[in-house]
C-alpha cells in the first residue's frame, strides 16, 4: 500500500482515523488487484445469471468453497459457449471487490471447460509441429476421383455416422460398392488402429477413394482424431482420404491431413459419390447430343451430295449456261459504257439548276435601291422640316429674351459711365457721378444732382 493510502494517515495518528467504508473498500479492491495476478480457477457452475445488459453472473464452487464471478459483454460475446448449471469449467479471472456491497468475486476474462485447455495446447502444439513437416500442404493434397469405381470406409461398425453414409451412398449411388475397415473410434490406443485400417486401405488399392469418419463430440471424444500417428498414415495414403469427423464447427489434426476436409459424415458420403440420378441424366444428354450430332452429320453429307449432284451437267446446258453468263455481261458492259454520260448529264442539270437557284435577280434589287431611295428623300425632308421648325421656336425664344423687347416695354438701363457697369442698387448712385442711360431708341449722359434712395418692395 503506497504512503498516500487513508491507511498511512491513521497509522500516524495511532489508529484514531476514521475511514469511510467506500475509501476502505477501494484500498481492499486496489490492493487484491496487485497481489492477485491473473489466475485460471476452476470449479462447477451455480446460480448462473444472463442479464438484459449480457453480463454473465455466476458462481463457481467445489466440495469446500465458492466464489462469486462476473463477466461481462465485451468479454463473454466471445466465449466459445455459454456455461450451463454444472458445468465444469476453467475460468481466467482477476479477483477484484465489489465496492458498493463489499463483495469479494471474479472478474472473469476467458472461459473454457475442465480439461479442454491442455488438450487444445497439445492440438496446437501438434498442428504446428506437422505443419512445420510440411503434411498440411495444399501440393500435396490430391482431387478426388469423379467416378469412384469403390468407396472404403475407415470407422466403427457401431458407429451412428457409418449409417449416415451407407444411406447417402445407397441414395446417391447404390452402383458403387463400399468396403468398411472397422475400427473404434474412441477410447485408448484408438490412433494406431485407425492408422492400421488407413493403412491397410493404401496397401491392398481396392478401394478409389477412403472415407475416415464420425460422429460429433467434446474434444476429448475425438482426441483419437488428433494423434499423430493418424495423422501420418492419411498424409501417407496411396489412396485420396476424406476426413468426416463431427460437426461442421469441430476441426481435428486428420481434417488437415486429408486431401479433402468434409464438414460432417454425411458431407462426406456426398463428397466421393456421384449422384446416380445426376449421372443418368448426364448420360440422357449425352446420348441426345450423340444422336443430334449424328443427324446433322448426316443432313450435311446429304446437301454435299446434291451440290455435287448439281455441278454434275451435260455440255450443252453447260454451254447454254455459258451463252446467258455472256449475254449478261454484254448488258452490263454497254450499261456501264452509257452510265458515265447519263452521269454527266445529270451533274450538268444539277449544276444549271442550283446556278439558276442562286442567280441574282437585278429587277428585284432595283425596285429594292428605288424604294430605298424614296424613303431616304423623304427622311430628309422631315429632318429639315423638323430642324427648321425647331430654329423658328429658338428665334422666338430668343426675341422673348432680347434686352431690347425689354427696353421696349417701358424699361430703361443705367449703367456707370467709368466702369459700364449695370446700375443695380440705390446705394451705387452717388450725386455728381455721371451715368449712362439706355432706352429702347437710344442712349443719354446724365449727371446726379441728387439721390434719396428710398425703400421699396416694387413699382
Amino acid at each position: 500500500m503506497n504512503s498516500e493510502s487513508p491507511f498511512s494517515s491513521a497509522a500516524a495518528a495511532g489508529g484514531d482515523a476514521v475511514v469511510p467504508v467506500s475509501v476502505l473498500n477501494r484500498a481492499i479492491g486496489t490492493m487484491l488487484e496487485r497481489t492477485f495476478p491473473l489466475v485460471w480457477v476452476s470449479g462447477e457452475v451455480s446460480n448462473f445469471t444472463r442479464a438484459a445488459s449480457g453480463h454473465w453472473y455466476f458462481s463457481i464452487k467445489d466440495a469446500q468453497a465458492q466464489m462469486r464471478c462476473v463477466m461481462f459483454r465485451g468479454r463473454a460475446q466471445y466465449a466459445e459457449f455459454t456455461p450451463r448449471e454444472g458445468d465444469k469449467i476453467e475460468v481466467r479471472a482477476l479477483v477484484t471487490m465489489y465496492e458498493p456491497r463489499g463483495e469479494l468475486q471474479l472478474n472473469v476474462e476467458a472461459v473454457r471447460r475442465t480439461g479442454q485447455g491442455r488438450l487444445y495446447e497439445a492440438f496446437l502444439r501438434l498442428k504446428a509441429q506437422l505443419e512445420a513437416e510440411g503434411l498440411f500442404d495444399a501440393q500435396r493434397k490430391r482431387a478426388l476421383p469423379a467416378h469412384p469405381r469403390s468407396i472404403g470406409i475407415v470407422t466403427s461398425l457401431q458407429a451412428a455416422a457409418l449409417r449416415d453414409v451407407l444411406t447417402t451412398l445407397a441414395r446417391r449411388a447404390p452402383h458403387i460398392p463400399v468396403v468398411i475397415y472397422p475400427a473404434p473410434v474412441q477410447g485408448a490406443g484408438v490412433g494406431a488402429k485407425l492408422a492400421a485400417m488407413v493403412e491397410t486401405a493404401s496397401r491392398r488399392r481396392e478401394v478409389d477413394v477412403l472415407i475416415v469418419c464420425r460422429g460429433g463430440g467434446s474434444i476429448e471424444d475425438l482426441w483419437a482424431f488428433n494423434e499423430e500417428v493418424l495423422a501420418r498414415a492419411i498424409a501417407a495414403s496411396e489412396v485420396p482420404v476424406v476426413s468426416g469427423v463431427g460437426h461442421e464447427t469441430d476441426f481435428t489434426i486428420a481434417d488437415f491431413a486429408a486431401d479433402v476436409r468434409a464438414p460432417t459424415p454425411t458431407g462426406a458420403a456426398e463428397l466421393v459419390s456421384p449422384q446416380r440420378v445426376l449421372l443418368l441424366r448426364d448420360l440422357d444428354h449425352r446420348h441426345a447430343s450423340l444422336a443430334r450430332g449424328f443427324g446433322r452429320m448426316m443432313e450435311r453429307r446429304a446437301q454435299q451430295l446434291d451440290w455435287l449432284a448439281r455441278r454434275l451437267v451435260s455440255p450443252a446446258e453447260r454451254l447454254a449456261r455459258q451463252r446467258t453468263h455472256l449475254q449478261q455481261l454484254c448488258a452490263r458492259l454497254a450499261s456501264a459504257g452509257a452510265r458515265p454520260v447519263r452521269d454527266a448529264r445529270a451533274r450538268f442539270a444539277l449544276v444549271q439548276m442550283r446556278w439558276q437557284r442562286w442567280r441574282p435577280d437585278l429587277s428585284q434589287h432595283r425596285a429594292t435601291v428605288n424604294g430605298l431611295d424614296e424613303r431616304m428623300e423623304r427622311a430628309l425632308l422631315r429632318q429639315h422640316e423638323r430642324h427648321v421648325a425647331r430654329v423658328e421656336t429658338l428665334v422666338a425664344r430668343l426675341e422673348v429674351l432680347s434686352p431690347q423687347r425689354t427696353l421696349e416695354r417701358g424699361y430703361a438701363a443705367l449703367l456707370d459711365a467709368q466702369s459700364g457697369r449695370a446700375v443695380r442698387a440705390p446705394s451705387a448712385l452717388k450725386p455728381g457721378r455721371r451715368m449712362t442711360l439706355h432706352l429702347a431708341e437710344g442712349s443719354a449722359d446724365i449727371a446726379l444732382s441728387d439721390v434719396q434712395p428710398r425703400l421699396t418692395d416694387g413699382f
